[in-house]
């Protein structure tokens, strides 16, 4: 790390929050990857998995709505820039040892900046979908350890914070 302190790129010179601009880049493809859990009774584990939920197919319709989230990411995100998304995975794993759905986004783009925000967004976003499904019958259900796990693409290149086996 340099002596100097890094310098937040949504900020100007005066304070105010700006978007970056990313016209001088060039495009590159970028992936990210995000991961994030949602801890639950395990008799809701178990209606999920046995898809016996009252609202439907939990892990369906939260994918949807991850891979829906991603797209709009600009929207919710005031200073991110709109990509070209070229593919969005969203996939579910169970723990049943800890009563845990584990959430994994992957997002793609050829693009001038990266696709981070809309890996976390989807993430997210695919848990609150499962907190709504499930609600009803299982108030003490709470989201944790949304965190970026990879990027790849731009100019910093790789950067791997874990890998997917320690998810």
């Amino acid at each position: 790390m340099s002596a100097e302190s890094p310098t937040l790129t949504h900020i100007d010179e005066h304070g105010a929050a700006r978007m970056v601009d990313v016209s001088g880049k060039p495009i590159t493809t970028r992936t990210a990857i995000a991961a994030g859990e949602v801890h639950m009774q395990p008799a809701t584990l178990a209606m999920i998995r046995e898809g016996r939920a009252a609202k439907g197919d939990v892990l369906a319709v939260a994918r949807v709505a991850g891979i829906l989230a991603t797209k709009r990411t600009p929207t919710l995100i005031p200073l991110c820039h709109p990509l070209p998304i070229t593919g969005v995975e969203v996939q579910f794993s169970f723990d049943g040892s800890r009563s845990v759905i584990k959430i994994i986004a992957t997002v793609r783009c050829s693009g001038v900046t990266g696709v981070e925000m809309e890996a976390l967004t989807a993430v997210s976003v695919a848990a609150l979908t499962i907190y709504d499904m499930c609600k009803a019958v299982d108030r003490g259900m709470h989201i944790q350890n949304i965190r970026l796990i990879e990027k790849h693409g731009g100019k910093s290149g790789d950067i791997v914070l874990e890998t997917l086996d320690e998810i």
